[in-house]
């Protein structure tokens, strides 16, 4: 099985620079043709993925993908074409069709290329290209292991759900009629596991993952499938809850959901259409004083780290909230021009956001609860982003004393995301490395919870 994926010989600044000579020819044409401005994004990406289950292989996916995409302006008039097809013949028909596409829509005053002046210069290197040479017998005995690990943790884990070993390597160009040209290399690698313990009604399922940019990075997998194993037989035997309001302690790997709804109350689209309970609320209070999270674009080996975003506009670390105040929405050039703003380099979404901490770990969090609850996994979408009204399935643990008394599944935590952020008493040290948004564990003062009882 050796042969499936080769990523042992590094070709990838090779491959970059004939995605920037295709780029360039591509605008060429465009300009040829008789486009105002124009715009072209190419990426490339090649993966790994294994997956077993009870100790047999289930499927060996090895993938290439490629994706060419052209805009065109004519004046205020956008097009947009894409094709996975390198033949001369199709990369043309792909610029022919965004300029007819764009002839026959109608004009629009926020449309364009982002302003050349906002254009990136500076390309630090943010040690995001790690590859991993891993063939296909290498991953299937990662995967064995991890999942044995987890299985043989206890008598009581009775099934699996599965183990995944995957690594990937993305390479894309974004270029412009400004003369803009950025190339980005990253990988992403991940092992992760899901098992079963009890049987018939009394089973339940968690499991456990680890993801990074490096493979040296990556938790080992029998310490992945033990965690796995332990997260389990924690959920054994649950509980319900009374309905009422408690403190609700969100684990860390659920918390970054939090900041999920203000990023999505927060961005361009939702504002312009006035779709966001956040609307006209730059400048205001919206979290406790202390509350802060920043972007940093630019951290060396972050998950979503980059010079510059889709646009090409340079990226720069700034606040998103300060002192509890929103400083700013997450805006692309468009949205920015709709909103009579300037974009906020964030064309394609937010980088790497920290959520700064003004407690200790999980322990002391959970220590400083005489009792509460304890959110470990969310489940449904109940969220209305007009109106900021949050209602969710959730399962967990109870806390008495300062201690985790048993778990609970089958209840609903609910509120107003307004009153959530504003009730924030605590976020914690424990930051879950597996995501752009670092956040460690965040204690919300009260929350309605609906249990069976």
């Amino acid at each position: 099985m050796n042969a499936i994926t080769d990523f042992s010989a590094d070709d990838s600044l090779v491959r970059l620079e004939a995605l920037a000579d295709l780029s360039g020819r591509l605008l060429e044409r465009a300009r040829a043709l008789g486009a105002s401005q124009a715009e072209v994004s190419c990426s490339e990406e090649r993966g790994l993925n294994v997956n077993v289950r009870m100790g047999a292989v289930e499927t060996v996916e090895s993938t290439r993908d490629r994706s060419i995409g052209v805009t065109v302006y004519f004046g205020q008039r956008k097009g947009s074409a894409s094709t996975a097809d390198l033949r001369e013949d199709s990369l043309d028909a792909t610029v022919q069709q965004a300029c007819a596409i764009a002839r026959y829509t109608e004009d629009d005053v926020a449309a364009g290329l982002a302003d050349a002046d906002l254009m990136a210069t500076d390309f630090p290197d943010l040690d995001a290209w790690h590859p991993w040479a891993l063939d296909a017998d290498h991953a299937v005995d990662l995967a064995l292991a991890c999942e044995a690990a987890g299985r043989e943790f206890d008598a009581r884990i009775s099934n699996s759900d599965g183990t995944s070993v995957g690594s990937g390597e993305s390479l894309s160009v974004y270029a412009n009629s400004h003369g803009f040209f950025g190339r980005d290399r990253s990988t992403q690698h991940s092992i992760g596991c899901a098992l079963i313990a009890g049987q018939g009604d009394d089973m339940q399922r968690d499991g456990w993952y680890s993801t990074a940019l490096a493979r040296d990075e990556l938790e080992a997998p029998v310490a992945i499938g033990r965690h796995a194993a332990e997260r389990t037989l924690a959920r054994m035997a649950p509980r319900t809850l009374a309905t009422g309001e408690y403190p609700v302690l969100f684990a860390a790997e659920v918390a970054r959901s939090l900041v999920g709804h203000l990023l999505g109350a927060v961005s361009g689209g939702a504002l312009y259409r006035r779709a966001s309970f956040l609307l006209d609320h730059a400048g205001k209070q919206v979290f406790p004083d202390w509350f802060a999270i920043d972007e940093q674009p630019l951290l060396r080996r972050g998950l979503r780290s980059a010079a510059f975003d889709g646009e090409g506009v340079a990226t720069r670390e700034s606040p998103l909230v300060s002192a509890g105040v929103l400083q700013r929405y997450v805006l692309g050039s468009y949205s920015a021009r709709k909103l009579g703003l300037q974009t906020t380099a964030n064309a394609g979404g937010v980088h790497n956001l920290k959520v700064a901490a003004n407690a200790g770990g999980f322990e002391e969090l959970v220590r400083s609860l005489p009792r509460g609850l304890l959110v470990t996994e969310l489940m449904g979408q109940g969220i209305n982003p007009v109106t900021g009204d949050y209602s969710r399935g959730a399962g967990g643990f109870w806390i008495e004393n300062g201690a985790i008394a048993y778990p609970v599944d089958g209840i609903t935590i609910a509120g107003n995301l307004k009153d959530i952020f504003a009730n924030i008493e605590a976020v914690g040290t424990d930051v879950d490395p597996r995501s752009h948004i670092a956040c460690g564990s965040i204690l919300v003062g009260r929350m309605t919870v609906a249990g069976g009882d």
